[in-house]
């Protein structure tokens, strides 16, 4: 079977669309990886990340934040959609009506009630070596946020600790304890 292009990415993504389902679609090493929706309580932790981040970054005008939907063009032919993606301004000067052909400077991924961790690690590793500078892995269901960052040892956050990218973000700050869905009473 020969490797899906991203014209057939386009098709089978409009079949879906057109047929009302609401699927992620990637490619992954020449085959077409299909994601049904993540549960809610993952979504709700992308939210109230992504918001936090977009918050920071848009009044200053450092980049562009993506969710779900933004896919991006490696240099190894993959298209890839992180759940939550940064870019910096210069390397970004305007959005395309397309998939962007670059690696994000920040990835995120929000581990779904049925995701695999070490799947989601081999998806933040291999944008770390097509030059990610920071991936970050939130798991909802240890309460942890894991930072990697290419030739560093992973480091792990829990509720108590305040996440930080000095060499990507500088000033910005989010305590843990703000991306877990609040209960309410």
């Amino acid at each position: 079977m020969s490797n899906m292009t991203i014209k057939q990415l386009k098709e089978i993504q409009s079949l879906l669309s057109d047929a009302g389902h609401d699927y992620q679609v990637e490619i992954d090493d020449g085959k077409v990886l299909i994601m049904g929706p993540s549960d809610i309580t993952s979504s709700e932790v992308s939210f109230l990340f992504s918001r936090s981040l977009g918050n920071w970054i848009y009044p200053r005008r450092l980049g562009r934040v993506f969710d779900s939907a933004g896919g991006f063009i490696l240099p190894n032919s993959d298209v890839k959609a992180p759940d939550i993606s940064f870019v910096q301004a210069a390397r970004l000067k305007r959005t395309v009506r397309s998939f962007a052909k670059l690696v994000p400077d920040l990835v995120v991924e929000v581990k779904s009630q049925s995701d695999r961790v070490k799947l989601i690690e081999e998806k933040i590793r291999l944008f770390l070596s097509l030059g990610a500078k920071i991936g970050i892995l939130i798991d909802p269901d240890q309460k942890n946020v894991i930072i990697y960052r290419p030739e560093a040892t992973p480091i792990i956050l829990r509720n108590q600790d305040v996440l930080t990218l000095p060499d990507l973000l500088p000033g910005w700050e989010l305590p843990i304890n703000e991306i877990w869905p609040p209960e309410f009473e």
